[in-house]
């Protein structure tokens, strides 16, 4: 089972940078990097929550499920 991180479309239509996004959020732009390219083992809700309050959007859309096959 995968989860695929869909961050980078989000912020390509939001047209916002990473390093505007990492400053809003709070975290380094090393951290953002590895969340896009879903090279992390988890991430804080309080985190995902602050992603998707900036960018207005939901878990769902930064985040997806597909099972293996």
């Amino acid at each position: 089972m995968d989860i695929i991180v869909n961050l980078d479309v989000v912020m390509a239509m939001r047209k916002v940078s990473s390093k505007e996004l990492a400053k809003a959020i709070g975290i380094t732009e090393a951290n953002l990097s590895l969340l896009k390219r879903g090279k992390v083992k988890g991430v804080r809700f309080e985190t995902l929550a602050a992603i998707c309050n900036y960018l207005e959007c939901q878990p769902g859309d930064i985040l997806a499920f597909k099972a293996q096959e």
